[in-house]
């Protein structure tokens, strides 16, 4: 759209009205956004103008400038971030990755299509026709344009990856950002990627990839039971990422002492774990070994490598499976001639990316500490760290200074460089493990009009609980009215509003009927004081 000059029409400061409606609109457009990252987008006093232009092509655009960049542009009453914007808001929308070439083509004006998409090993983001989308560079968070898709996540797959994917609006270095400072994309580094998620509950955590890599002979092999897990994969820097896509994706400092077919043979296995844990499920067996590897081994490959089963010892699909089979962690067999399936997989095996207890770690730390003679002989209180140790816990910056540590700095760092996540189980049913730490019931009081007092409740169908029938439960024993929202700012999750301050009707709910812990609820304290008015 801004491939070509613009013509301005206007530029105005925006009155102190049309600043509250536009916090508003960003507000809707971008409910992910709270209310002080709004107000820091479009701030309360400093400048702010408004840019009234015609594209190129005649569109008639509004653009919203502050301190000399455009923040915002507004076409056809909707409202899009500029890179500006995406650069302090990197996670606003959801981001799709392409490689540098491919940039030149965007600043040009064309559109971007699916085969120029990096699929990462977590797979792509999900979203729907008309979704307004991020696009980015390989090894590079920073957005570099902003699209919305030509079609749903579901219809790429189904394509093949082929066709237009997003309608290109604006890219880094288009005239809509030569209006501005002309600044470069910030060096923003992947986040730990989903496929890299781990997990603890009540202390129990998983270990992260780099560790189960670097740590094999500490006996940390293991998977979920289900095919329901998530993915290990390496949470690089950026910088790490840049040398790994300039030397094809290896890491030279831990491959110099490997042949290439050694560390393709790495590669196949670590692509057909992933596989396994985070692509098929039960319900997709039997499964053509040939899709395996086209649909599912292909896709978990990490960006900046290349699946090449020709360069590993195997040189063949079926003779990598055959020894799978023989390590018993998958059944093939000929289910018509001449084409192989995958028939059945046994969940149980051990393999890397178990779930595991931080008692458990620290077992696991100490033995391979021991049993590697690392603990010091003059301070039995130190341990030395051999190269394993150090590129698991230690920085950079550290790896030629730091040659000991104690015992409770080095079983700390080692828990540190786990990620979070939790379980819930609930009566009759298999466990729930989710990334991250489980958010508590929140119980607020809130003044709605003519001064009336509600209670909110959020967040309980983290824990199991169907809003609509404590709603329901609350409404009989309170004898006041409920109502069911979508609760602000959380995606696919509802609230309670109950009349008046029911806090201690809804702690006893929680407390008593339900069971709940105390410590994953919070606003309890709200309840009325005896002797007051509720």
């Amino acid at each position: 759209m801004f491939a070509k000059a613009f013509r301005v029409k206007s530029n105005t400061a925006i009155k102190g009205s049309d600043r509250r409606k536009l916090r508003a609109d960003v507000t809707t457009a971008f409910p992910t956004l709270g209310t002080d990252q709004v107000s820091e987008l479009v701030p309360g006093k400093e400048e702010l103008n408004i840019v009234k232009l015609y594209a190129h092509k005649g569109d008639a655009v509004t653009v919203y400038v502050s301190g000399g960049n455009p923040i915002l542009f507004e076409l056809e009453k909707n409202l899009y971030p500029t890179v500006y914007t995406l650069w302090s808001y990197p996670d606003l929308l959801p981001t799709f990755t392409t490689w540098p070439l491919v940039l030149e083509k965007l600043v040009g004006g064309a559109d971007l299509m699916l085969p120029g998409l990096v699929m990462p090993p977590s797979g792509l983001p999900q979203v729907q026709k008309g979704d307004l989308c991020a696009i980015s560079l390989v090894g590079n968070r920073a957005p570099v344009a902003i699209g919305v898709a030509a079609m749903s996540t579901a219809e790429m797959l189904t394509s093949g990856l082929k066709g237009r994917g997003f309608s290109v609006l604006h890219t880094y270095q288009d005239h809509l950002w030569r209006s501005g400072n002309k600044s470069s994309p910030p060096s923003i580094a992947p986040l730990a990627l989903d496929s890299a998620d781990l997990s603890e509950e009540k202390g129990s955590v998983q270990v992260d990839s780099t560790l189960q890599r670097d740590m094999r002979h500490m006996t940390l092999e293991g998977e979920e039971e289900n095919g329901e897990v998530h993915q290990a994969c390496e949470d690089k820097s950026l910088s790490e990422a840049s040398e790994d896509t300039s030397t094809g994706g290896l890491n030279q400092d831990s491959t110099d002492s490997k042949t290439l077919q050694e560390q393709m043979d790495e590669l196949l296995q670590q692509c057909f774990l992933h596989a396994l844990k985070c692509r098929v499920k039960k319900a997709d067996l039997p499964l053509l070994t040939s899709t395996f590897l086209g649909s599912h081994m292909f896709s978990c490959c990490p960006e900046g490598r290349q699946l090449d089963i020709k360069k590993s010892s195997y040189k063949k699909l079926s003779k990598f499976l055959q020894q799978m089979q023989q390590e018993q962690i998958i059944q093939v067999k000929e289910l018509s001639k001449g084409v192989e399936s995958i028939v059945a997989v046994d969940w149980k095996h051990p393999r890397k990316g178990s779930f595991l207890e931080g008692s458990e770690v620290r077992t696991i730390v100490i033995n391979y500490a021991k049993k590697n003679d690392l603990v010091d002989a003059d301070n039995k209180n130190l341990v030395k760290l051999d190269p394993i140790l150090c590129d698991c816990i230690l920085e950079k910056n550290e790896q030629h200074t730091v040659m000991k540590l104690p015992w409770d700095s080095l079983l700390t760092r080692c828990l540190e460089k786990l990620q979070p996540a939790y379980q819930v189980t609930f009566p009759g049913q298999e466990p729930i493990v989710k990334k991250g730490r489980i958010c508590p019931i929140d119980i607020t009081l809130a003044q709605r009009a003519s001064n009336k007092k509600v209670t909110v409740v959020r967040n309980l169908e983290a824990y199991g609980l169907d809003p609509y029938s404590v709603a329901a439960i609350l409404q009989q024993r309170c004898q006041a009215s409920t109502t069911v929202t979508p609760a602000p700012g959380a995606k696919d999750s509802l609230q309670v509003q109950i009349q008046g301050n029911q806090v201690h009707h809804l702690g006893w709910l929680l407390l008593e009927d339900y069971q709940l812990p105390r410590k994953h609820i919070q606003g309890l304290e709200k309840a009325p004081k005896p002797g007051k008015k509720k």
